[in-house]
């Protein structure tokens, strides 16, 4: 009883201290109704006069996921002359993760790398990913239109985007709020998948994501490894029914955590150097960052008693009483993505941001896309509040990535370094302090320029399997800033080449 009033006493001092929502990575929200009164929010449902199975090309099943389904459609929007489907995972659970997978430009159907793409938040889309950023083409201005974006992930890979966790996008269904349940739901969905599409059989696979990505990427990652070591076992044994021969171990070649939020314990500490002692001018002034490093101490405590106990009494006061410490410099306006610009245009401080939602709430886009919804949400407050209330926020997902590289999966974790929020100081600290057989020489390892066209476009560091790159001149959203060198980025690493 004593800890609970204790965790009530932290959550209410740092609501106090709170200001109204900017962005989902910022906000306190104001969530502590629903914790005492009504639980978690309700789910969002499918609109009944959308339902049909009249407008789905195919629809899969496999007798080895008895649980799951894949409706798929193709779609004539965005890239038209490149192969793309669209469609849902749907569980018998009453949970429906809307995809649009987009086939590779320059690359043989047959050996481009499979891509997969989730953006953060949590609780935000990927169409943001896919429509701001990396996807072959980007919104125009007002959302009524979209124009090629030339330096698009699907160069030289095949890209899903996967609108994941529920009820973000055109996703809708019973709540998930917790990083790993959402990832074996992920693994099923990569199970059909290549099920479903047998042309791509011979095609690695890459799990990328930003932001809270840098959560969804380990869970993915963690389940696709062990349901690959799982399924082996089981071959090897002589073990496998008729149904699970249909099964295959997914070919989990790498993974990509851009702007990520891994370990926190480590990343909250180098916020007051991006605020004031940057490669940027200050954002806020030296003694509000000797505030920030006077109360990390305390978080760290707080944190270090999540990572422990991994539960909600333990890891919500870390995350209210750590995000109150970064309450001065959401009150600059200096954009949080981005220190080199204002916030402006919203939740997000990006104008396009209103251009995606009105683009993808266009009835016929919806309708050429087989939305179940009527309603596209790029941003889910409610789901934000729901991972908020589940303590998932500053759980050590970092702690999931040595098993994937001793497995000799390669790792790669890259940074714009505009960016405040999950800035490159922090992310950098983490992978040098990250435990695995190659830490010492990791951390050893020299930082080398990266060169795009004659020109340093960041640097970078590789021990093995294991990678870090920070991005020149690029915000949260790096691949929005620099896009070109973002393509050179990912070419590299699906082809194993060096950065330098």
């Amino acid at each position: 009883m004593k800890l609970l009033a204790a965790a009530a006493g932290l959550i209410l001092a740092a609501r106090a201290a709170a200001s109204p929502a900017q962005h989902p990575f910022l906000a306190h929200h104001d969530v502590l109704p629903a914790f005492f009164d009504t639980g978690f929010p309700a789910a969002r449902n499918a609109t009944p006069s959308l339902v049909s199975n009249a407008k789905w090309s195919k629809i899969e099943t496999m007798a080895a996921l008895p649980n799951y389904q894949l409706r798929i459609k193709q779609p004539k929007l965005c890239a038209e002359n490149t192969t793309q489907y669209s469609g849902y995972l749907d569980t018998d659970e009453d949970r429906h993760f809307f995809f649009w997978f987009f086939e590779a430009r320059k690359a043989k159907r047959e050996d481009a790398p499979i891509v997969l793409w989730m953006n953060g938040g949590p609780g935000c889309s990927s169409f943001t990913g896919l429509l701001m950023e990396l996807g072959p083409c980007r919104v125009e201005e007002g959302g009524k239109t979209t124009s090629t974006n030339e330096f698009a992930w699907n160069d030289q890979a095949h890209v899903i985007f996967l609108d994941q966790p529920l009820n973000v996008g055109y996703s809708y269904g019973k709540d998930v709020f917790n990083s790993m349940a959402a990832g074996k739901d992920v693994y099923s969905f990569l199970q059909l998948f290549y099920h479903s599409f047998p042309e791509y059989s011979r095609s690695e696979l890459h799990v990328f994501g930003e932001s809270y990505g840098g959560h969804y990427v380990p869970a993915t990652a963690k389940a696709i490894h062990e349901g690959n070591l799982a399924f082996s076992a089981k071959q090897e044994a002589g073990l496998l029914s008729a149904a699970e021969h249909e099964k295959r171990v997914l070919p989990l070649t790498s993974i990509g955590i851009g702007n990520g939020l891994s370990d926190a314990l480590t990343q909250y500490k180098y916020y007051s150097t991006m605020a004031c002692n940057s490669t940027y001018p200050p954002v806020l002034k030296q003694e509000q960052c000797d505030e920030m490093d006077r109360s990390y101490p305390t978080c760290a405590r707080l944190i270090n008693a999540c990572y422990k106990w991994q539960n909600v009494l333990a890891c919500y006061p870390a995350m209210m009483y750590c995000n109150s410490m970064l309450m001065k410099f959401q009150e600059s306006g200096t954009n949080p993505y981005d220190v080199r610009i204002p916030c402006t245009g919203g939740n997000l401080c990006y104008p396009i941001m209103a251009d995606i939602d009105a683009y993808l709430n266009n009835p016929d886009v919806q309708a050429e896309l087989g939305s179940d919804v009527k309603e596209f949400t790029s941003c889910s407050q409610k789901v934000y509040s729901g991972f908020m209330l589940s303590g998932d926020w500053m759980k050590p997902y970092h702690l999931e990535i040595p098993p994937l590289l001793e497995a000799g999966i390669r790792v790669l974790v890259y940074a714009g370094d505009a960016d405040f929020i999950c800035n490159w100081y922090g992310n950098k600290a983490w992978t040098e302090a990250l435990e695995w057989s190659g830490r010492s020489e990791f951390g050893s390892e020299k930082d080398a320029d990266w060169i795009v066209k004659g020109k340093a476009a960041g640097e970078a560091r590789t021990y093995k399997n294991f990678s870090f790159v920070r991005i020149f001149g690029a915000g949260h959203m790096a691949p929005y800033d620099q896009g070109q060198n973002l393509l050179d980025m990912l070419n590299r690493w699906i082809h194993k080449k060096a950065f330098y």
